[in-house]
């Protein structure tokens, strides 16, 4: 009896040729594929005041890559490093150069926030992943979050909010606050006003600086005359390490607590010597993390490098665990950036700041530190914040 269902010879025979061609196909796209680097393009500072963020931020990223065994997802690595200038003007030209004139698979960067506005931008319009090692402007994992987006750093607000509950249980009601007026100093002044307002405490006044000003001395006769119970600053840099030696040189050291987010004696404590002592701060890492994880890192730091590791060099080494991890789960494939967003998006780095996983818009969830300068030294006082989620308001993800 005929069957008409069997498939006619040569239909059979076509039908199996295609299938095959097809597989072989992809074998051997999949085979070119491995043996492509993968393109890590590096928008980074090399140049002028913030080089050592950059170089750290490289070293921690180039030393985690070479421990999960130099490849990702069993694929070489090639690095294209250009230098941001932290020139906010130069971002868009910059990541143009990086995605359309090298053709990278992602770019890490930036670690200046004006650079960070421009970096989202062209991110957001060309769809390759941005992982953001340092840059804290809120709006990247708000507003302007996206699924190709992520950080492994902190938001403003992450590392000023939890200053608010301990200052509160402190027993301090009066506060003044005292920033440079750009992007990063208002909001980190936000950030710890909520957590100040919400456990009870008044911000009497806020006093800014221009940026980058390092002139104080208006400021500290002003707070003086206003005898708060306590004073928040944000600064950084060599305006950290001026602030705080001006502040001990008008007499208030001792008188009048001075808090911080933690990049005020980040990288500064050695300028600001003694002046430092006592100043608490609240940040996402602490050298003084007495942790498996930590006291591995930093040795493995300082055999390579011969210095000591930061937070900047932490950033660096989860970014570089971040790309490890998901180009792993996805067998190296940087062409599946659906797939490759979502591993991201999976990921749990076992830090040297303590283990952290994202938010839905891709910011840490991570503990925040209680750090107080003693004997030259960010001593973790407590966990001033467990699992610290940003709000990430704006965010439509």
């Amino acid at each position: 009896m005929h069957n008409k269902n069997k498939m006619p010879c040569s239909f059979r025979s076509t039908f199996t040729a295609s299938a095959l061609a097809l597989a072989l196909s992809a074998s051997m796209s999949s085979l070119a594929l491995a043996a492509e680097p993968v393109k890590v393009g590096l928008l980074l500072p090399y140049t002028g005041t913030f080089a050592a963020l950059g170089e750290a931020t490289t070293n921690g990223m180039k030393l985690a890559i070479e421990q999960q065994g130099g490849n990702l997802g069993g694929r070489p690595v090639e690095y294209v490093v250009v230098d941001s200038e932290a020139n906010p003007g130069k971002a868009v030209p910059n990541m143009q150069k990086l995605i359309a004139g090298s053709q990278v698979d992602v770019v890490v960067g930036p670690v200046h926030s004006g650079v960070g506005m421009g970096a989202v931008k062209v991110a957001r319009e060309t769809g390759v992943p941005l992982i953001i090692p340092n840059a804290g402007f809120n709006a990247a994992t708000g507003p302007l979050c996206a699924s190709n987006i992520f950080r492994t750093s902190f938001t403003s607000w992450q590392t000023a909010y939890p200053m608010g509950q301990v200052a509160a249980d402190k027993g301090y009601k009066n506060i003044v606050t005292v920033a440079w007026r750009y992007g990063f100093g208002t909001e980190s002044v936000e950030g710890f006003k909520e957590g100040f307002e919400q456990a009870g405490g008044t911000v009497s006044k806020e006093i800014y600086v221009p940026f980058p000003d390092v002139e104080f001395q208006s400021q500290l006769t002003e707070i003086a005359a206003l005898k708060p119970d306590a004073v928040f600053v944000f600064f950084a840099g060599g305006g950290a390490a001026k602030f705080v030696q001006d502040y001990a040189a008008a007499g208030l050291q001792g008188k009048i607590p001075l808090l911080g987010s933690g990049f005020l004696t980040e990288g500064t404590l050695q300028a600001q010597g003694a002046a430092a002592t006592g100043v608490l701060t609240t940040l996402h890492y602490a050298d003084s993390l007495d942790t498996p994880q930590n006291n591995k890192f930093r040795a493995d730091y300082r055999q390579k490098f011969g210095k000591e590791a930061d937070i900047y060099a932490v950033q660096g080494y989860d970014s570089g665990l971040l790309l490890a991890q998901s180009l792993t789960k996805v067998s190296g494939n940087t062409q599946d950036r659906a797939a490759w967003n979502a591993a991201m998006a999976d990921a749990r780095i076992d830090s040297p700041r303590g283990a952290w996983s994202f938010s839905k818009a891709h910011n840490p969830v991570q503990n925040v530190y209680l750090r107080e300068v003693r004997d030259g030294a960010n001593v973790v006082v407590s966990t001033a914040a467990t699992a610290l989620a940003d709000p990430a308001r704006g965010c439509k993800l």
